[in-house]
């Protein structure tokens, strides 16, 4: 099973009900994705202004699933005129763990 981060930056003129349609609408795209789990950072400024808005609601989901994501996903959230941006990461299981021998190379 493969663990995936997806961060969405939502133009802020959304209101709750529209949000939250729109959250529907991008878990519905994950078909087979299991243990969504969805966190609203809520709005923050940007650091420069995209499509003339200057701040974003940001919403981090992250979800595992056992096949691809489907090669169209990005460009079937991009198509929806409210998301700003996005970033999809795959998360790496087996990350090494940093060695003593770089900890003590900074010193």
């Amino acid at each position: 099973m493969r663990a995936y981060e997806l961060v969405l930056v939502l133009k802020t003129s959304l209101n709750e009900a529209n949000r939250k349609k729109l959250l529907e609408s991008v878990k519905s795209l994950l078909k087979d994705a299991k243990n969504i789990k969805e966190d609203e950072w809520g709005q923050k400024p940007l650091a420069y202004s995209i499509k003339k808005e200057i701040a974003g609601f940001y919403v981090d989901m992250a979800f595992e699933q056992e096949a691809e994501i489907p090669k169209d996903l990005e460009k079937k959230i991009l198509a929806n005129e409210n998301v700003l941006r996005h970033l999809l990461l795959r998360q790496n299981s087996k990350a090494p763990l940093p060695s003593k021998a770089s900890k003590t190379k900074g010193k």
